[in-house]
C-alpha cells in the first residue's frame, strides 16, 4: 500500500514540476531582454568613463606640479632664510677673526715701534758713544801728551835744577820735597797695595776655575741623570711590557682552571645518588679502567643499581671466593682485572670474560653455566645462548665513563690551578719588578731635577761670580796702574832725592829752581792720574758698545718675527675682509630673496587656484559619469541577477520534474524488483482497485514499523563477534601497559623534579648567603657605617619566596629599601649589585652613570669601593661618567671631541703617565 501511495505521490509532484518549469521559461525570456537593455546602457556609460579619467588625472597632475613647485619655492625660501642665518652667524665669527687679526696687527705694529725706537736710541747712544769714544780717546791722547810734556817740563827742570843747583838751600829744599813726596807716594802705594790685596783677597772667596769646574762637573750630572732617567723609562716600559705578557697565561689558566672545576661540579651533580642516601647503588664504589666501562655496563646492566647494603630491597651480598666455580676459557680476560669494587661482585665479575669481538662467537660455545663473554664495544655472549649486539652505550656504563672523567678532570684541575699559581707568581714578581721600575723611575727623574736644580744655581753663581770678577778686575787694573805710578813716582822721587843730594853736595841749592821743579812734578803726577783715567774711560766704553751691538742683533731678530706676524696677520685680514664682502654680497642677496619669492608664489597661488578649479569641475564631471555608470552597472546587475534567478529557478524546475520523473520510475522499478510484478499485481496485493482512494500514510507507516519490530524483536546473528572481543582485549591490554609506561613516567619526573628543586634549593640558599654576606660588607663600606640585611620574604620554600632588602644606614631606623631616600636607594642598589658580583667575578666590568644620583661624599666612597674590587677581583672597570671626580680617580680617560665642525675625534688620557710628567717638570 506504502508503493502505491509512493508512485501517486510522485506522478503528483511530477506534474506540479512541469507547471512551474513552464513558467520558469517564461520569466527567463522576460529577464532576457531587460538585461539586453540595461547592458547597452552599461556599455554606453563605460565608453564615456575613460576620457573623463584622463581629464581629471590630467587636471589632478597640473594640480600636483604646481603644488610641488609651490613646496619647492618654500623651501627655497627656507633654505635662503637658513642660509641668511648661517651667513650671519659667519659674518660674526668672520668680524670677531678681522678684530684678532687687526689687533695681532696693531700689537705687531706697536712692538715694531717700540723696537724701531729702542733701536733708533741704541743707535743714538751709539752715536753719541762714538763721539765719547773719540773724544776719550783724543783725551787719552791728549793725557799722554800732556804726560810726555810734564816729563819733559820735569826733565828740563830737574836740568835747569842740575845746572844751576848754586845754591844748597835750595836743593835742601827740593831734596826735602822730594823725600816727603816720596813717602806720601809710598804711604798711598801701601795704602792702594792693602786695598788691591783686600780685593784680591775677596775674589779668591769665589773662584772662577772651582765654579767652572762645578757647572761642568752639573752639567755632566745632568747628562748622566737624564741617561738614568731615560734608562728608568726604558726599563718601566719594558716591565710593563712583560707584565702586560704575564697577565695573558695567568688569565688562560684561571679560565682553564676555572672551565675544569665548573665541569668537575656539574659531574658530580650529575653523579650524585638520585636517591635519599640510604642504600647506595653499587656502582657508586665502582672504579672501572678506562675503556672497560661499555663492557660493564652492558655486562651487569641494571644490576648495577642494586645496593651493597643487604638491608636494602635489592642487593649484592658477598657469597665467599667461589673455589669451586668454572674457569673462563682460553682467550677470555676476566673483567675483575679492570674493576676495582665490593668483594660481594668478586664471583660475578669472575664469571665475566673479555674478548675481542671477532672471538665472542667462537669461545661462547666453551661457556660453563653462569659464565658470559663480553666486548670492550659492549657486545654480550651468555652461556645459555643469549646474544646481544653492541648499540649505544647503556646509562650505567656513561655513569662509569663519566665517573672515570671526573677523576681526569680533578687531576687536570689540579695541574691547571698549580699552573695558574705558578702564573700568578711570575706575575706578581714582574709586577714587583714593573713596581721597583716605576720606583726608579720616580727617583732617577727626581734625580734629574735636582741635578737641573743644582746645575741652574751653578749657571747662576758662576755668572754673578763673572759679573763680580770683572768689577773686581777693573778695580784692580785701576789700583795697579795707581800703585805702578805712585811706585813710579817714589822711585823717581828717591832718584831725585839721591841726585838732588849728590848736588847739594856739589852745588848750592836754588829756592826757584826747587819750586819750579815740585811744579813739575805735581803736574806729571796730575798728568799721569788722567791719562790713566782716560785709559779706563775708553775701555769702558768700548765694553758698553758691544752690549749695544749685541742688543741691536736681537732687536733686528725681533723685528724680523714681528714683520712675519704682522705680515701673515695682514694676510688673514686681507683674506677676512674678503670673505666678509662676499659672504655680505651673498647674505644681502638672500635678504632680498623674498620679494621675487613673495611674486613667484603669488603666481604660483594664483595658478593653483585655476587648476583646482579645472580639477574639481573635471572631478565633478568625472563624478557624473561614474555615479552614471555605477547606475548602469546596477541596473544590469539587478537584470542579470533577475535572468540568473530566472535561470536557477527554470534549471530548479527541470531538476525538479527530473527528480519527480525519477522517483516515479525508481518507485516502479522496486515495485518490480521487489514484489515481482506490475502496477496491477501490486493493487490486487494491496488489495486497492483503480480509482479507490488510497488509505492514510500515517496509517500504513505505523503498520510497517510495527511489523519492523516485531522482526527486530527475533534478533540477528554476528558472525564476527569473537573477533571483535579479541581485537577488543588487545586494545586493552596495549592501554594498560601504556598507563603503566605512562605512571612509571610521571614517577620518575616527579623523581627528577624533586631532586632538581632539592639541588636548587641548596644552591639558591648557599649563593643566597654568600651574596648577603657581600651585601653587608659593600653596604658598610658605600655607607660609612649602618647595617643592611637581604630576607626571602612570603614563603618558606626558597624556590617560591620573595626578596626584601632591610636596611638602616647611619643615624636612621632599619626600613624596607622602598622607604630611603633616592640617593640612598642607588647606593644600596650599587652594593646589592656589587655583592652578586663579586660572587662570581667577571674579567670587564662596564658601569653606566652608576654614579649619577650620589652627591660628592658618596662619589668618593663609591670610587674607593671601586679600587679595592679592582685590586682584590683583578676585574677592569669601564665607567660611563660625566662626573669630575669618578674622572679624576681613573687610571685612563676616553673622551670624544670636536676640534672641527662636523669632524669628531678620539682622545685618550693616561693619568698616571700625565702624573709622572707633572711630577718630573
Amino acid at each position: 500500500m506504502l508503493a502505491l501511495i509512493a508512485l501517486h505521490d510522485g506522478r503528483v509532484q511530477e506534474a506540479q514540476a512541469e507547471h512551474v518549469l513552464e513558467e520558469a521559461v517564461r520569466a527567463v525570456a522576460e529577464q532576457t531582454g531587460i538585461q539586453a537593455e540595461a547592458a547597452k546602457r552599461q556599455a554606453i556609460a563605460a565608453h564615456e568613463m575613460p576620457a573623463l579619467r584622463e581629464g581629471e588625472a590630467a587636471a589632478a597632475a597640473a594640480l600636483v606640479r604646481l603644488k610641488r613647485g609651490l613646496d619647492e619655492l618654500e623651501a627655497e625660501n627656507r633654505r635662503a632664510k637658513q642660509r641668511a642665518e648661517e651667513l650671519g652667524k659667519r659674518l660674526a665669527e668672520l668680524q670677531t677673526d678681522l678684530a684678532r687679526q687687526e689687533s695681532i696687527g696693531h700689537d705687531a705694529t706697536e712692538s715694531l715701534a717700540r723696537l724701531a725706537e729702542e733701536d733708533a736710541a741704541l743707535v743714538r747712544e751709539s752715536e753719541g758713544s762714538g763721539g765719547s769714544t773719540e773724544a776719550a780717546t783724543a783725551a787719552q791722547e791728549e793725557a799722554e801728551a800732556a804726560l810726555a810734556a810734564a816729563e819733559a817740563e820735569q826733565t828740563a827742570a830737574q836740568a835747569a835744577l842740575s845746572e844751576l843747583a848754586a845754591r844748597r838751600g835750595a836743593l835742601e829744599r827740593a831734596l826735602r820735597e822730594a823725600r816727603e813726596r816720596e813717602a806720601r807716594a809710598s804711604a798711598e802705594r801701601d795704602r792702594l797695595q792693602r786695598d788691591q790685596a783686600s780685593i784680591e783677597a775677596a775674589s779668591t772667596g769665589a773662584p772662577l776655575d772651582g765654579l767652572r769646574e762645578a757647572l761642568a762637573a752639573g752639567e755632566a750630572a745632568m747628562r748622566a741623570a737624564d741617561a738614568q732617567a731615560i734608562a728608568a723609562r726604558t726599563a718601566l716600559a719594558a716591565a710593563r711590557e712583560r707584565e702586560n705578557q704575564s697577565r695573558g697565561p695567568l688569565a688562560e689558566a684561571d679560565r682553564k682552571a676555572q672551565r675544569l672545576e665548573t665541569e668537575i661540579g656539574t659531574l658530580r651533580k650529575l653523579l650524585a645518588p638520585a636517591t635519599d642516601g640510604r642504600w647506595p647503588a653499587i656502582i657508586e664504589a665502582i672504579r672501572v679502567a678506562k675503556g672497560f666501562e661499555v663492557a660493564l655496563g652492558a655486562a651487569l646492566g641494571d644490576d648495577l643499581d642494586a645496593a651493597s647494603d643487604t638491608a636494602a630491597p635489592a642487593h649484592w651480598r658477598e657469597t665467599g671466593p667461589g673455589a669451586g666455580d668454572p674457569a673462563l676459557p682460553d682467550g677470555a680476560e676476566a673483567l675483575a682485572r679492570h674493576v676495582k669494587g665490593p668483594a660481594a661482585l668478586g664471583r660475578r665479575l669472575a664469571q665475566i670474560g673479555v674478548v675481542a669481538r671477532a672471538d665472542g662467537e667462537r669461545l661462547r660455545a666453551l661457556l660453563a653455566p653462569g659464565q658470559i663473554l663480553v666486548s670492550r664495544e659492549g657486545d654480550v655472549w651468555r652461556w645459555d645462548g643469549f646474544t646481544s649486539a653492541a648499540e649505544a652505550p647503556s646509562p650505567a656504563a656513561r655513569r662509569l665513563a663519566e665517573k672515570n672523567r671526573l677523576d681526569d678532570l680533578q687531576r687536570e684541575a689540579i695541574a691547571a690551578r698549580e699552573a695558574a699559581e705558578v702564573a700568578r707568581g711570575a706575575l706578581e714578581a714582574v709586577i714587583a719588578e714593573t713596581r721597583a721600575a716605576a720606583q726608579a723611575e720616580t727617583a732617577a727623574i727626581e734625580a734629574t731635577r735636582q741635578a737641573r736644580r743644582l746645575l741652574d744655581q751653578s749657571r747662576e753663581q758662576l755668572a754673578g761670580a763673572e759679573r763680580k770678577a770683572a768689577e773686581m778686575a777693573a778695580r784692580l787694573s785701576g789700583l795697579t796702574e795707581a800703585i805702578s805710578r805712585l811706585g813710579q813716582s817714589a822711585a823717581e822721587a828717591g832718584a831725585q832725592a839721591s841726585e838732588q843730594e849728590k848736588a847739594l853736595a856739589a852745588l848750592p841749592v836754588s829756592v826757584e829752581l826747587e819750586n819750579s821743579l815740585l811744579k813739575a812734578r805735581a803736574t806729571l803726577g796730575e798728568r799721569r792720574a788722567a791719562a790713566s783715567d782716560a785709559r779706563a774711560r775708553l775701555q769702558t766704553l768700548a765694553r758698553e758698545a758691544e752690549l749695544r751691538t749685541r742688543r741691536r742683533a736681537a732687536i733686528a731678530a725681533d723685528i724680523e718675527a714681528w714683520r712675519k706676524r704682522a705680515g701673515a696677520s695682514s694676510q688673514s685680514a686681507g683674506e677676512s675682509r674678503q670673505r666678509i664682502a662676499t659672504a655680505t654680497a651673498e647674505r644681502q642677496a638672500l635678504l632680498e630673496a623674498p620679494d621675487t619669492f613673495l611674486t613667484e608664489r603669488r603666481r604660483l597661488v594664483a595658478e593653483i587656484e585655476q587648476a583646482e578649479a579645472a580639477r574639481r569641475e573635471s572631478a565633478d564631471r568625472l563624478a557624473n559619469g561614474e555615479a552614471a555608470l555605477a547606475d548602469a552597472d546596477r541596473q544590469a546587475r539587478i537584470a542579470l541577477e533577475g535572468l540568473s534567478g530566472a535561470r536557477e529557478r527554470r534549471a530548479s524546475a527541470e531538476a525538479r520534474r527530473d527528480a519527480a520523473r525519477q522517483r516515479v520510475a525508481d518507485i516502479a522499478r522496486q515495485i518490480e524488483d521487489g514484489l515481482e510484478t506490475g502496477l496491477d499485481g501490486l493493487q490486487a496485493i494491496a488489495g486497492h482497485k483503480a480509482g479507490d482512494p488510497l488509505p492514510e500514510t500515517e496509517a500504513v507507516e505505523r503498520r510497517l514499523t510495527n511489523l519492523k519490530a516485531e522482526r527486530e524483536r527475533l534478533g540477528a546473528v554476528n558472525l564476527r563477534a569473537e573477533d571483535e572481543l579479541t581485537e577488543v582485549k588487545g586494545k586493552r591490554e596495549g592501554l594498560s601497559s601504556e598507563r603503566d609506561d605512562l605512571t612509571e613516567a610521571i614517577r620518575r619526573l616527579r623523581q627528577a623534579i624533586g631532586a632538581l628543586n632539592r639541588e636548587g634549593r641548596e644552591r639558591l640558599t648557599a649563593a643566597f648567603e654568600i651574596v648577603n654576606g657581600h651585601f653587608q660588607q659593600l653596604f658598610g663600606v658605600l655607607f660609612g657605617g649602618g647595617e643592611a640585611e637581604l630576607k626571602l620574604v612570603d614563603s618558606d620554600d626558597p624556590l617560591e619566596a620573595g626578596l626584601e632588602i632591610f636596611a638602616r644606614p647611619p643615624g636612621k631606623k632599619p626600613q624596607v629599601m622602598t622607604l630611603l631616600s633616592g640617593g640612598e636607594q642607588a647606593l644600596t642598589a650599587t652594593a646589592l649589585i656589587f655583592a652578586v658580583f663579586l660572587t662570581n667575578p667577571s674579567p670587564i666590568c662596564v658601569l653606566d652613570e652608576v654614579d649619577a644620583p650620589l652627591d660628592d661624599a658618596n662619589v668618593e666612597r663609591y670610587c674607593d669601593l671601586l679600587t679595592e674590587m679592582a685590586r682584590n677581583t683583578q676585574t677592569r672597570f669601564i665607567l660611563i661618567t660625566h662626573n669630575p671626580i669618578t674622572m679624576a680617580r681613573m687610571e685612563r680617560l676616553f673622551g670624544v671631541t670636536m676640534a672641527e665642525r662636523g669632524v669628531s675625534q678620539m682622545v685618550s688620557v693616561d693619568l698616571a703617565t700625565a702624573e709622572h710628567i707633572r711630577e718630573a717638570g
